[in-house]
Formats: C-alpha cells, structure tokens, sequence
C-alpha cells in the first residue's frame, strides 16, 4: 500500500497577472524538476504559443515535483496551474476538484481583485486548505500592509498565515515549499482501497496516440493491460501507457492512490472521454462514481463558418478534437444562406470566444468567419409556450410574441474610489443599475451592478479599464431573465436580408446600432455595376440607409459638342440599363466584408 502521508496536490489560483506561471516556474526549479539552464521560455507550463503571446494562461497543465523537505523526507508534490481570467473559471473548477489545497497569490502592488475573490470561494466550495501568498515584493509600488488588510477585511484570512514571495527572483519560494507539506492535507484514505478509482479533470488529443486522459487516482491502481470502464457510459477500454508529467509526459509503471498523471485508453472518438468521469477497473469496479465537477452552461453563442465551403467536414473534425481539450466549448450544425454550412459555437464568454477561434485557426489551419456574438433569450409566446433563443434568425413572428427576456448579471466590480462617478456612468450607459457600493479599506470600492448579459459581451471589459486606468476589475455570475423591451434587427442588402448580421437589440438602440452596421457595410462592400441599398430594418419598418455608389461608364465620352438633348438621350438610355440590370442583380458580398464588419462589432 502507497504511504499517502508524502503526497500532497495543490493548485495555484489568482485573478489574472499576478504571477501563478512565474511562481510555477520557481517551484520548479526549487525542486530541481527542471533546472535553470533547460528552462527554454519564461512561463514553462504555458505551453501554447497563444498563452506566450498573451501572457495568460488558458490551460491548466499539471506536473509532478520531488521535493526533499527539512525534516528529510521525499515528498510528491503535484502542481495543477490554473488561467486567472473568469472566462476560464470551469478550467479553474475541474483542476480543484484533484486537490486538497492551493496557493491564493496576491499581487502586492494591486491587492484583492475581483477575480481573487471568485477562486477563492471557488476553493471554499471545494473545501480546499488554503496558503496565501504576497507576490511581487521586490517591486517599488510593493504596498504590503494594505495587501494584508484586504486580506483580513475582504477574504477573512488572518494576516499571521501570510507567506511573501517574489516569484522573479525567488525570494521566499523554499518557505513556500515547507509551507505546502506542513499546511496542505495529504490524500484521504478512501473506503474501498482496493477498487480503483480515477477522476477525469482534463483530457487532449493526441494525432498519433489519440485521446490522452488526465486523471487523478483518489483509490486502487492502474496500469498498462488494464481494462479500464467508463463510469457514465459503461464503455470499457485496455489502457495502453499510463504516466507522470514531469512537465513533459513520462511513461510510469503503475499510477497509485493520490497521483496525478494520465491514461492513454483504446478510444476511437474524443467524444468517448468526458470531463468529471470516473475511471475504474472493468474486473474490480468502485462502488460508485467519484463526485464531480458541475456541468458548464455556455454564456455567449456565435455561428463558425469554414471560408471554404469544402472545409466543412475538417472543421467538424477539428471542432470535436478542440471540445475534448475544452470541454466548455459546445457546437452543433447550422446553416445560413449567405454563409453556408457552419455551426452555432456556445462559449463562457468573449475572450473564450476569441481564444476557440485563434486555436481553430492555428492548430488545425481552419480559414473561419464568426457571426455577431449573441446570448440565450427566452421567447414567450401569446399561446402561453417558452421558446430558448440563441440564434436571431429563428426569432418568431411578432404578432406571435408576448415578451422577450434576456439574461442578467450580477457583476462585482473592483476599483480605486476615484473612479466610482466613471463605473456607474458606464453601468447606467449599458442598461445597469448599481445595487451595492462597498468601501473595503478607504482606498477601493466594491460595486455589485446588475446588468444585461448582452451588453457586456462587446466592450464592456475593455472601458472598464480604459477608464479606470487599467486598475478596475470586475467578476460576473448569472442572475436569472428579466423582460425587456427587445426588437429584432435586420441589415438587408439590396432589399434582402442577410441573416448573418442579424441581431436582437434593445428598442433604444435599435437605431444607432442599424446605423453603424450600415455605414460598415457601406465602406467594405465593393461598388458594383447598379447602386445598392444597405438597410437596417425592425419589424419590416426601414430605421437607417447607407448606399453604395454604382460603377457607371462614362457614355459622353464620345460627344465634342452639338445639342444638350443627345447627351440627355445617352444618360437616359445609360439609366434604363442600371435599372433593369437592378431588377436582374444580385449583390455579391465578399467574405472579407463579413470579417471586416463582424471584426468591428466586436471591437
């Protein structure tokens, strides 16, 4: 029997920015897992060259480190770093659910954030032990005394507990490390010690060995030749190598109670593996499954177009290798008269949305378009039924309607006092209302807002920080539906509506939203040989219009002179042509008029 009292798996939660890679990389070298000289990139676990870009982490990755604590024991510390960004709290989420602690890190020149408070609650929920940690103290701005403050004040955790650090230079990290064996608990014995089970928290795809699950053992065994099964769908499988990450993947005898690794099992589709699964022994199965992790609801829908219609069927491919590295990706086929065959594409949010897409297009070359990004409204009709929306094309008749609801939000916003008058100005301009302003320590404000989960999609986030100097935070959660005054706007093109730029709106917007789409569309659709109309429509009642300019021959080009009638007569003649070629035309609109106008929306 393996002695759990040397194991001990821990995660790094924070709000974004304040260091979780970077003491990571620390970690790792304290341990001698990897030394100085072979650390090829700053950020070592973030291994996406998106995530290298950005500087965010989008994935959680696991590792294992050897460590030779002060009272000479080898202890195993399992590390799963987690992303900051709330749009990847369900990757926070599943990594908790393999621990038994974790590490609150606290950036000292900004203090308690909005996201901080989130994943830390996020772990009270999960009754994980918790080490906080003052990050960043070598900086000038380093303001201490006021970090522990708000962490008495805002988060309860009494100041004595404090570990300070500096992850760039390594001030701190082997405190840290006596910290993790001493404070976090080591894996509990579980009833059943023999039968094997494993949790799923994460999985890939792998072009050569297929799907790789990421599993963490709470009892039993498992190795290479076993027949494993699939908890929720009763499907069984040989596993083929079972390993550690040390970070790289490292093939293992046999994993144990309380390790953290993978599995590579026998399975033909990335669909077979889903996240919060239990893995057990075919022959010697556990009781019951393991307690999971809660099912994730998608926030913010858009249609995935392929700009090729011939890479339909690589982009539905693509997609289910994509959902089984994030399982809080959905997808289902759709198809859209002006854009073909796609499919409508459910995220957590916008930088969620962005993230899928720029890894459609880097890891498996998909040329995509994406529709305007809308949420789920319920659609009660006057017969008494609720209709879910997702889509603006599917909206029914009016006459049809007696209401529509939208989703809210609760958003807690963190910031300097300074700026309250600018946050509840730009709340008030997105159809919010400020329920709670709460001073934490004289200096920050805490304001609790509920707003329309459809106003916050755009560029919410990003005037939030333009206004408050780049120090605001904020953090969201669902609130329930609420009726609103909400109208369907189209954009017709030469009087026929193009369903790609459709979109449901508030009546007070209607008109200045249809105005801007129209002059986009304006500036990006080429001229062609007939003038075109660009509409934007509520109900059938045209609200805007932009024209675009016809490409006319110069028909005088041939007169030196004589009478003003024969000009008249080529011009008149010139006329009844366009007009004619008008009723037989069809606007052509080229796909870089979709990004260009879909990209403008967004921004």
């Amino acid at each position: 029997m393996k002695d759990l009292s040397y194991i001990r798996n821990f995660s790094i939660i924070a709000h974004i920015d304040h260091g979780k890679s970077t003491l990571a990389d620390r970690l790792l070298e304290a341990t001698h897992t990897i030394e100085k000289r072979d650390l090829v990139h700053a950020q070592l676990l973030d291994a996406m060259d998106l995530e290298q870009e950005r500087g965010i982490t989008i994935k959680s990755h696991p590792v294992r480190m050897d460590y030779k604590a002060k009272d000479g024991r080898d202890y195993e510390l399992n590390l799963i770093d987690t992303p900051g960004h709330v749009d990847f709290s369900y990757e926070v989420s599943r990594s908790l659910a393999a621990c038994e602690g974790a590490i609150l890190v606290l950036d000292a020149t900004q203090g308690v954030q909005a996201q901080t408070v989130a994943n830390l609650n996020l772990a009270m929920r999960h009754n994980l032990f918790i080490i906080p940690v003052i990050n960043k103290i070598d900086l000038p701005a380093a303001d201490i005394p006021l970090c522990c403050s708000q962490l008495e004040e805002i988060l309860a955790i009494p100041k004595e507990e404090v570990l300070l650090v500096s992850a760039k230079d390594g001030t701190g990290i082997p405190d840290l490390l006596e910290a993790i064996v001493q404070r976090i608990p080591c894996p509990k014995h579980e009833k059943n010690p023999d039968k094997p089970a494993a949790l799923i928290f994460d999985s890939i795809y792998d072009a050569y060995r297929g799907v790789v699950t990421y599993v963490r053992l709470f009892s039993g065994t498992l190795q290479r030749g076993t027949k494993l099964r699939m908890f929720s769908t009763g499907l069984e499988s040989e596993i083929k190598e079972v390993g550690v990450f040390t970070p790289e993947m490292k093939a293992v005898a046999q994993l144990g109670p309380g390790d953290v690794g993978y599995l590579i099992p026998n399975l033909k589709s990335p669909s077979d593996a889903r996240m919060g699964d239990t893995i057990t022994d075919a022959l010697n199965p556990c009781d019951a499954p393991l307690p999971g992790f809660q099912e994730v609801k998608s926030m913010v829908f858009s249609g995935i177009y392929p700009i090729d219609t011939a890479d339909y069927e690589q982009l539905k491919l693509s997609m289910a290798k994509l959902q089984l590295n994030d399982p809080a990706f959905h997808y289902q086929a759709e198809s859209s008269a002006a854009l073909g065959f796609g499919f409508r594409c459910g995220f957590l949010g916008l930088l969620h949305m962005e993230i899928i897409q720029e890894r459609l297009r880097r890891e498996y070359n998909m040329d995509l378009i994406a529709t305007y990004p809308s949420v789920i409204y319920h659609v009660y009709l006057k017969n008494g039924t609720m209709v879910p929306l997702d889509n603006p094309i599917h909206l029914p008749d009016p006459s049809e309607i007696d209401r529509i609801e939208e989703p809210m939000i609760n958003a807690h916003i963190m910031s300097p006092t300074e700026y309250i008058g600018d946050i509840m100005n730009l709340v008030m301009t997105k159809r919010g209302i400020c329920t709670n302003t709460e001073s934490v320590d004289g200096r920050h404000v805490i304001i609790t807002a509920n707003l329309p989960m459809h106003e916050i999609l755009i560029d919410f986030h990003d005037k939030l920080k333009s206004i408050t100097r780049g120090y605001g935070s904020m953090d969201y959660e669902p609130a329930g539906y609420q009726a609103e005054k909400l109208v369907k706007l189209d954009i017709l093109v030469n009087g026929e509506p193009v369903d790609a730029f459709s979109s449901i709106v508030h009546t007070d917007y209607a008109y200045s939203r249809g105005r801007e789409i129209a002059e986009r569309l304006a500036d990006v659709i080429p001229p062609q040989m007939f003038q075109i109309a660009i509409q934007a429509a509520v109900g059938g009642k045209v609200i805007a219009r932009e024209t675009v300019r016809q490409l006319r021959k110069n028909v005088l080009a041939k007169c030196y002179g004589g009478d003003i009638t024969r000009k008249r007569k080529l011009l008149e003649k010139q006329k009844e042509g366009k007009k004619r070629m008008k009723q037989i035309g069809r606007v052509n609109i080229p796909q870089e008029a979709f990004i260009a106008v879909l990209k403008n929306k967004e921004q």
